[in-house]
């Protein structure tokens, strides 16, 4: 504490401007509070100002019908679909956009010519490849015609195809037509194509964005036709989707949605295998690995073609391979039974088999809990390469591989469970809520990492969760403001994509839960989002209104903060000053300061004096003393002693009370240096050793974004004030939240430096090592023998 000074008890002195705090110099407080009305699109009837969907909300749907064959040996997809568009818009439709998004490989394609990069260090063997690869990719158009067959005049421009039509699609009104396409498979690039296993000479495929898919029309954009440039994902439509798909008959075949035509394409020991699995409480291999392994080395002797059928999803997705275990059980999610599977390649055990289909039933349920509850008949995980994910409706794709040997370290198995309920997560963000990811990528990513962080804190207490929590995101926002954009922006625009489109908001939704809004208050508002939303189209403005509809609370402040700006937490003790109620009892004062008197008189020359003075003259001469030599100036008169009694009774009875509690009040200035507001938590360590928290909500800055000093009135002594205790606000410069101040400890060196150790893909791991000391110590023991 920096001074510990006394006041006179004032009449009414709570309500005394001696506790007010007024601004001055310049500030921006009022800007950070001021509402977002500006910035948020008006509300119409189709949006409203609460953020639910209007009286007139409407959006448009496709239907498909699709007929799709796989080509191994070529690796190639040719398809024909039919394609039923709705138009629920009040807007006549004179043309139609489709998305190919698979012309992004196509050579001069503008996801490609735009990226940047450098070879300083050199360069893989992938980008090498990608740079040099003289395939023909991207979408061969071969026909598009109307239902009675007639050709229709198109367009492409990159990953856009404008289909014109001969008389615009009215209000109220469909239209169908038909296109036939083929392209070549790209290896997988995170989102689609297959992985070539040299080994047995097999191909596991993950076939995604692989049909002509309509573009959306809505009220928001008119027609959403950005180009795709790879970062950005897609923005789709709703409808009912029937897939016939045609691969070589010693494949199995999954897809995102439920298969119409079973006993056509399971054997009858896989089909009894299917009906255990609709009541056990373990995942039932449907193909297990030795009848994949045999697959691997045998050849097909025809094709074998598998119906699945969707409703009302927003894509569809599949995956084939002759190399897959199958294993699947059904599990009741919100009263509903759900087919949780899982289909991986042996290079994916032990840990597939152990956790994949596990992990799913766990994400389905957790994620039902807090939006809303799983619609679709099943949820799929695929083992697809080492690391990532990538997510469709039903059904993902999913890294996540242990050494061959079958080992595998902590990293590995946490990254795969957690890239699994990230990427299953994300059946409730976008493909229930539909939000549109090609304009903003937060607000399914970073929703759904939020909802990951919570299903991986009940799939294991320890799970160490990458994003999440508050401290997690303090690294991304120290970085010089130069080096970020604000979660509003673009996907396509957006740098450092997983702290700014997963890891920000997800941490601000943490903070919201935790510490701004309260966990029954957030959960409440955010299942209501998922509610209002599901199978519709919400923007970020509908988001934002919703929650502080359902909760009461003004968040416009925080939008503002963390979704539209850079600015970093970063709060400080500056001062901590001290003082007390002057109780005006003279007997205590003269004691007081007859104590500081006798104090400042031990000076060095006193103390010395002691000794060298042998003798002063008045201690000589008696006769040289007079009144004041035996005067005491500390002693209480009977004057002063009445003059007491008569103010202790001037006193009310609370006034009384406060003179006779002996209060402690702390002035502590707190002080944002980084520009965001965030609430105050600061801990009280008293001299006794216990503890106190207090919370002072974020709106502390509203006149004084800079400065806020606060009165604290205590009846122990602060012996330490601890900023954020908890790390609940991003801080993030911890060195100056200690009053009075931490120590600076010295900064540790090794007297030899040891290169790091991790384990990961491809290292040794603890689990090998310790196996292979077993072997180690087997070999000693048989070697005596």
């Amino acid at each position: 504490m920096t001074k510990k000074l006394f006041f006179f008890l004032l009449l009414g002195l709570f309500a005394s401007p001696i506790l007010g705090q007024s601004p001055s110099g310049t500030y921006n407080a009022n800007n950070r509070f001021e509402q977002l009305e500006s910035i948020l699109p008006t509300p119409n009837s189709y949006r409203t100002a609460s953020g639910s969907p209007g009286k007139d909300y409407w959006q448009q749907r496709a239907d498909y019908d699709i007929k799709v064959e796989l080509d191994d040996i070529n690796r190639k997809i040719t398809g024909s679909e039919t394609i039923t568009y709705f138009n629920n818009s009040p807007d006549e439709l004179p043309y139609l956009w489709l998305q190919l998004d698979q012309n992004l490989f196509e050579k001069g394609a503008a996801g490609s010519t735009t990226k940047t990069g450098d070879i300083k260090n050199g360069i893989s063997a992938s980008a090498f490849k990608e740079l040099t690869d003289p395939k023909n990719y991207g979408y061969k158009i071969t026909a598009v015609k109307d239902i009675k067959g007639n050709a229709l005049r198109y367009t492409i421009n990159q990953t856009m195809m404008r289909i014109d039509l001969p008389t615009p699609v009215k209000s109220g009104a469909s239209v169908s037509f038909a296109i036939d396409w083929n392209y070549l498979i790209t290896e997988y690039y995170g989102r689609s194509g297959y992985e070539f296993f040299a080994k047995d000479g097999n191909a596991n495929y993950f076939i995604a964005h692989w049909f002509p898919r309509m573009a959306v029309y809505n009220d928001v954009y008119g027609w959403q036709h950005k180009q795709f440039l790879g970062q950005g994902e897609f923005t789709l439509n709703f409808g009912n989707y029937k897939v016939a798909i045609t691969a070589p008959n010693d494949m199995v075949v999954g897809a995102g949605g439920e298969l119409l035509n079973p006993n056509q394409v399971m054997t009858a020991t896989q089909l009894k295998r299917w009906d255990k699995a609709k009541t056990a409480t373990r995942p039932v291999e449907i193909v297990n690995q030795e009848e994949a392994e045999a697959a691997e080395k045998g050849k097909p002797t025809g094709k074998k073609t598998w119906i699945y059928k969707a409703d009302n999803v927003r894509d569809f997705a599949f995956t084939a391979s002759r190399k897959f275990i199958w294993d699947a059980m059904q599990v009741d999610v919100e009263g509903k039974k759900v087919w949780a599977m899982s289909y991986y390649s042996k290079e994916g055990n032990p840990l597939w088999g152990k956790y994949s289909t596990m992990v799913v039933a766990h994400t389905l349920r957790s994620y039902s809990k807090r939006t809303v509850a799983y619609p679709y008949p099943v949820a799929i995980s695929c083992h697809a390469t080492l690391g990532g994910g990538m997510e469709y409706p039903m059904i993902s794709f999913n890294g996540g591989r242990p050494e061959t040997d079958g080992t595998y370290s902590e990293n590995v198995k946490n990254g795969m469970i957690g890239v699994i309920i990230h990427e299953v997560g994300h059946n409730f963000f976008p493909m229930i809520i539909n939000s549109d990811e090609r304009q903003w990528s937060w607000m399914d990513e970073g929703l759904n990492t939020f909802c990951q962080y919570l299903a991986e804190q009940e799939w294991d207490r320890n799970f160490p969760a990458r994003r999440g929590e508050a401290q997690s995101i303090v690294p991304y926002m120290r970085l010089d403001s130069k080096n970020q954009v604000p979660v509003m922006a673009n996907s396509e625009n957006i740098m450092d994509f997983g702290n700014n489109a997963y890891a920000k908001p997800a941490a601000a939704l943490n903070i919201l839960r935790e510490t701004v809004m309260g966990r029954e208050l957030f959960d409440y508002a955010f299942k209501e989002y998922a509610r209002r939303w599901a199978f519709k189209q919400p923007y970020p403005a509908d988001f934002f209104r919703t929650l502080e509809d359902a909760s009461g609370v003004d968040l416009d402040w925080f939008w503002r903060g963390w979704f539209y700006g850079t600015e970093p937490v970063n709060q400080s003790i500056e001062t901590v000053d001290w003082y007390g109620i002057d109780n005006q009892d003279p007997i205590a004062k003269k004691a007081k300061d007859k104590a500081d008197f006798t104090a400042k008189r031990e000076t060095i020359s006193n103390i010395r004096n002691k000794t060298d003075i042998k003798e002063t003259v008045v201690e000589k001469e008696p006769d040289m003393k007079d009144f004041y030599n035996s005067y005491d100036r500390f002693a209480t008169s009977d004057a002063e002693k009445k003059k007491y009694q008569d103010y202790l009774a001037s006193l009310s009875d609370d006034e009384r009370k406060l003179v006779a509690e002996g209060k402690n009040f702390y002035v502590v200035n707190f002080k944002n240096k980084g520009g965001l507001p965030m609430p105050v938590i600061v801990k009280l360590t008293f001299e006794d050793g216990t503890e106190e928290v207090l919370r002072f909500p974020a709106e502390i800055w509203r006149l004084n974004d800079v400065q806020a000093k606060k009165i604290i009135p205590t009846s122990k002594k602060v012996a330490k004030w601890t900023l954020d205790p908890y790390y609940e606000i991003a801080d993030i410069d911890t060195d100056d939240n200690a009053f009075p101040r931490e120590p600076v400890q010295p900064t540790r060196v090794q007297l030899f430096k040891a290169q790091p150790r991790s384990y990961g893909a491809g290292q040794a791991n603890p689990m090998q090592e310790a196996q292979n000391a077993k072997k180690a110590a087997g070999a000693v023991t048989g070697s005596k023998n």
